[in-house]
């Protein structure tokens, strides 16, 4: 197998390490650029539906290289019969079989800027996603700049596929914090002290509009309650100590209402920074009860009394314990909630519940 001299490597590590820039790739463009006396170096990139494409650039000269090597040739059967996978082409070869797109592009954007050569070749990566790395020079671009693209596509196609792999996780993270946002839950994780290692942005947002837990000094996530507090700090011991122990609920405010599950840490990184042993799932609501009330009003409309009466009823009180909470008799409040009943359409507080807390305000 043949080794990279120095001078390739000082290109390849940065063309993978290239994903982790912003912008991507630049250090690698840059030399690359230096290495084979070009003005202008690109990438482009474009998944396999050939919407959404990236184009990333170094050096002076044009933009626009994904229209030039797409235009008319957005499928991958036209793709191919433009630029076949892995061969490297010159500026005259991609006109020569392109059309009217590549010959306007060439004639309208490369020349103006006195690029008057080009190399471009085309990779594939296994999961559907096409890559394109482009060379343009001011002068005649010969056999060692095409060598030098063709020693690089293997790590060219091991790089998207490295991009690729990060842009999946990265949307599947999008779809899990959205879904946590949708339900009012975050997550933190703890060392054996009771110090915050991580949280998620749900989770902070949660720690800003509620003074019933926050991040203390040191790190240490602190209840407001001394007595949970205790019981935070006795179960993250725990856990410390025995992994498989089982996971405790703690409720920290009731308006609005907010609970904490603190959990075995199941899944630990290799990063570094603290070890945690636990995670919280935080779950709060954004509300108050008295803006829940309201929007009960509006939702299933309920009078003013009964939607105070209802969304303690949701809040898991019963008949009895709900009306010595608002001052009513257990007979004025068993009269309002068969009216509840019948707006709502439950057919008793289980059902209630149900359709409160599984409504639009869910998601308010």
């Amino acid at each position: 197998m043949r080794t990279p001299a120095p001078g390739e490597t000082e290109l390849l590590v940065p063309l993978h390490e290239g994903i982790f820039e912003q912008p991507m790739w630049q250090t690698f463009l840059a030399r690359l650029r230096a290495a084979t006396g070009t003005q202008q170096a690109a990438i482009v990139v474009m998944p396999a539906g050939g919407e959404d494409e990236i184009e990333v650039r170094s050096g002076a000269g044009v933009e626009g290289y994904a229209r030039f090597l797409t235009a008319g040739h957005r499928d991958e059967g036209a793709r191919l019969r433009l630029m076949r996978e892995a061969r490297v082409y010159a500026l005259d070869e991609i006109v020569a079989i392109g059309g009217i797109d590549q010959a306007a592009f060439a004639d309208d954007a490369l020349r103006p800027a006195r690029l008057t050569d080009l190399r471009a070749v085309r990779v594939r990566e296994p999961g559907g996603l096409d890559g394109w790395l482009v060379l343009a020079g001011s002068t005649e671009l010969g056999a060692a700049q095409g060598r030098l693209l063709a020693l690089i596509v293997p790590h060219f196609r091991a790089a998207l596929r490295a991009f690729s792999a990060l842009e999946r996780e990265r949307a599947r993270a999008q779809v899990s914090a959205e879904a946590f946002r949708r339900m009012n839950f975050g997550w933190i994780t703890l060392d054996a002290a009771c110090c915050v290692v991580d949280m998620d942005a749900q989770a902070e947002s949660l720690l800003a509009r509620t003074s019933a837990i926050r991040k203390g000094p040191r790190g240490r996530l602190l209840p407001a309650s001394p007595e949970i507090d205790r019981e935070l700090t006795s179960q993250v011991r725990a856990l410390a100590d025995d992994p498989t122990a089982r996971p405790k609920a703690l409720h920290l405010s009731r308006d609005p209402w907010i609970d904490l599950l603190v959990a075995p840490m199941r899944l630990h990184g290799l990063t570094g920074g603290g070890q945690p042993v636990a995670v919280a799932y935080l779950s709060g609501d954004r509300s108050s009860s008295a803006d829940r009330r309201e929007q009960l009003v509006g939702l299933f409309g309920l009078s003013p009394s009964e939607a105070r009466l209802a969304w303690a009823m949701a809040q898991g009180l019963g008949i009895a314990e709900a009306a010595a909470e608002l001052g009513l008799t257990v007979e004025t409040a068993r009269n309002y909630s068969k009216k509840i009943y019948a707006k709502t359409g439950a057919r008793g507080q289980a059902d209630l519940v149900r359709h409160i807390l599984t409504s639009v305000l869910a998601l308010a």
